[in-house]
């Protein structure tokens, strides 16, 4: 059992978002596992929703039926029933009953305009296990090769981890895709996400990865808007500024985990080692991970986004604070950081009027140079960003 940083307030009605598998039906067990009167409807159980989708009535008609008012009611998977939510309106205003409601993709709610509750449920997210989750048991390694799903961080040997994984995408793309009817044909909707797990973190390039994955171009596009409905990845979007050098308006594509972007490319067997470049990709895909699951956990109301440049110079991290200053980052995994590699990337910081630039590595200790590039240790960074104060800006 992790102690989940994840905390929706029970003031409020509630949905939990997350991908399948991320722990939210044992997020809200422990949370309402101290509550007497609670209501529980999984929309998996393939009865209850049938009966969802013959009788609009059915929920009313369940809650009157009992002896007793429950003070919650705890509805799993509500995107397969988005009319539901009309009745959970009328039940929150009409009885003031108060709902949680998980959902693994918002896709279905959104395609049907799904009453969203009109504010009278507040958002929450829900990712796989972070670092500070896993406390004592984070093992970068491991995340770097199979990800921080909480079946695979609580599986103890590799090929059962493998196994997992594998069976996350058969189980994605039957219940997700194929049984939701999102799209007309799954085969190459398969060869997407092949050559999708391949392009993470690069800059989207629809027309190569139409080539490469034998699908038309004008479904690649469409195919990432379903990824980020169904909660399996999201867009880190350019960084814009009034600089005329950066000149790219194309986002950058990241899975959810890296573990299941790894069995998508079907790279789980070859073992992901220090100082390759494999591993640098996946210790940049980590961070950037971690930095946006602690941001929706604690609320921060940060914006993520890179800059790049017409000549090729990037950051990988701009991170944009409520008050509108920001922090550059550049992401390595190398335990020794030479300064005078950041050159031109300290300039194009320095154009963007960055409070700071910090190069996030594994290096112990932390160091300032004498042209203020901050080199921390990435752990560091994110107690920087996340739990520290911001006086020296």
């Amino acid at each position: 059992m992790y102690y989940r940083l994840s905390k929706p307030l029970k003031s409020n009605s509630f949905f939990v978002f997350g991908a399948r598998g991320v722990g939210k039906t044992t997020l809200l067990n422990n949370l309402f596992k101290d509550t007497d009167s609670v209501y529980w409807v999984n929309l998996l159980d393939n009865q209850i929703y049938t009966n969802s989708l013959k009788n609009p009535n059915w929920l009313d008609e369940k809650i009157s039926a009992l002896t007793k008012k429950p003070d919650w009611v705890v509805i799993d998977e509500v995107q397969r029933s988005p009319q539901t939510l009309n009745t959970v309106h009328k039940l929150i205003e009409e009885k003031k009953i108060k709902f949680a409601l998980t959902g693994s993709s918002a896709r279905k709610l959104k395609k049907v305009s799904a009453n969203l509750l009109a504010g009278r449920a507040l958002m929450n997210y829900l990712h796989p296990l972070t670092c500070y989750e896993l406390a004592d048991q984070f093992d970068l390694n491991n995340t770097l090769n199979f990800g921080s799903l909480p079946y695979i961080v609580n599986s103890n040997d590799e090929l059962t981890k493998k196994e997992i994984l594998k069976s996350y995408i058969a189980t994605y793309l039957r219940e997700e895709i194929k049984e939701e009817q999102i799209i007309r044909q799954l085969d190459p909707f398969v060869r997407f996400l092949d050559v999708a797990a391949q392009h993470n973190g690069k800059i989207i390039n629809a027309a190569k990865i139409g080539r490469e994955s034998q699908t038309d171009t004008s479904s690649i596009i469409r195919y990432f808007e379903i990824l980020t409905d169904t909660l399996l990845g999201f867009f880190l979007e350019p960084y814009h500024t009034s600089v005329r050098k950066i000149q790219s308006a194309k986002a950058k594509f990241y899975f959810f985990d890296i573990g299941i972007k790894r069995a998508l490319e079907n790279s789980l067997d070859s073992k992901v080692v220090p100082q390759t470049y494999a591993y640098g990709n996946n210790f940049e895909h980590f961070f950037i991970l971690e930095c946006i699951r602690l941001n929706d956990y604690y609320r921060k109301n940060y914006k993520f986004y890179y800059a790049n440049t017409k000549d090729g110079v990037e950051i990988d991290l701009i991170v944009q604070f409520p008050d509108k200053k920001i922090w550059s980052i550049e992401i390595k995994s190398s335990s020794k950081i030479n300064a005078a590699d950041f050159g031109y990337n300290l300039k194009l910081s320095n154009d963007l009027k960055a409070k700071k630039f910090i190069v996030a590595c594994q290096e112990k200790e932390s160091r300032i140079t004498s042209e203020k590039i901050e080199i921390h240790n990435w752990k560091t960074v994110l107690d920087m960003l996340f739990f520290g104060d911001r006086r020296s800006e």
